[in-house]
């Protein structure tokens, strides 16, 4: 518990480190969200200037003291401020629009090939030399191709020349977003491709290193006492070798989990898909400072409570981590 407390303090300052380095990154970046809302609409009044000013946080005049304390108490009131390429909606509006398709799309697939390439690894330490096991090359291929690669591939191959999938967007058009039968219907259809490019790429990470560990725990003396005890394989397997053999995998999910938010940019750049990764994109050539701070802050977040899942895991799920951590 104490190295657990430990850790906390430790993100706490590194979320905070995180805010800070948010905060100053665009203001070290050339012009400011004034100027291109001024440039956008070029018809403004000079007077428009101050306003434009009080509503994106003062652009770089003013002081930074002042703008930094008022940036950390937005913040914690829930306020990231205001979209330049859709003003005048929220940040935060925009952001609660955009990742629930990233989170449900990019987060399925990665627990789908964490699972699939952790399963298939067990199995193919344990049948050590077998077809799956020579099939481990191949998938190591596979893993080495980009996201965005493999997703002109299978566009080309599968939506453009054999029309199987829509070739890209989230849902088709006309139909309004909503719980309801034919949006659902139509967003699962259209993530099938986006799916399949995460989970074939991933996959081979989780079975290349879930099989390495498990080839090692096999030939710990324990496993071999279980296996001089006349227990079953399957039990072998399961609750003494894969049971142990899991956790660098457990913390490495945590860790893959926190990397969901920031999405698969160029894959959802190369789909058009309605997610976090495109908004990002679409603010960084936008010159959207406000929406690119916030999903740059979400992003950071994300990663650092993953790293405290991950930590807990690991630590409340191996009590020979506990006892080294206590020491």
């Amino acid at each position: 518990m104490a190295f657990l407390l430990r850790r906390v303090v430790f993100y706490v300052v590194a979320a905070w480190v995180a805010i800070t380095v948010n905060f100053f990154i665009p203001r070290l970046m050339p012009g400011n969200p004034v100027d291109t809302m001024m440039a956008k609409f070029p018809s403004l009044q000079p007077l428009a200037l101050k306003a434009l000013q009080a509503e994106f946080g003062g652009g770089h005049d003013g002081s930074l003291v002042h703008q930094y304390l008022q940036y950390v108490s937005d913040i914690f009131h829930g306020n990231l401020g205001v979209s330049v390429i859709d003003y005048p909606s929220k940040v935060t509006t925009i952001i609660g629009q955009t990742l629930p398709w990233t989170l449900t799309l990019v987060g399925v697939a990665t627990i789908i090939s964490f699972f699939l390439g952790t399963g298939l690894g067990i199995l193919a330490a344990w049948r050590r030399g077998g077809w799956l096991d020579r099939l481990l090359p191949a998938l190591s291929f596979l893993q080495g191709i980009p996201y965005f690669f493999l997703a002109l591939l299978v566009v080309d191959a599968v939506a453009v020349h054999l029309g199987w999938f829509p070739i890209q967007q989230g849902y088709s058009q006309g139909l309004v977003p909503g719980w309801h039968w034919a949006f659902i219907q139509s967003a699962l259809y259209h993530s099938v491709l986006p799916a399949f490019t995460i989970v074939v790429t991933s996959m081979a990470g989780w079975m290349l290193q879930m099989r390495n560990v498990m080839i090692t725990t096999i030939g710990e003396d324990y496993v071999l006492a279980a296996q001089a005890k006349g227990l079953s394989s399957r039990r072998v397997v399961m609750t003494y070798a894969a049971r142990n053999a899991i956790l660098p995998n457990l913390s490495g999910f945590a860790l893959s989990l926190g990397f969901v938010i920031s999405g698969a940019l160029l894959m959802e750049i190369v789909f058009s898909y309605p997610g976090i990764g495109l908004t990002l994109f679409n603010a960084v050539t936008s010159d959207d400072y406000p929406l690119m701070q916030g999903i740059f802050l979400i992003i950071a977040l994300a990663v650092l409570v993953a790293n405290l899942v991950a930590d807990a895991i690991y630590v409340l799920a191996d009590p020979r981590a506990r006892a080294g951590r206590a020491g």
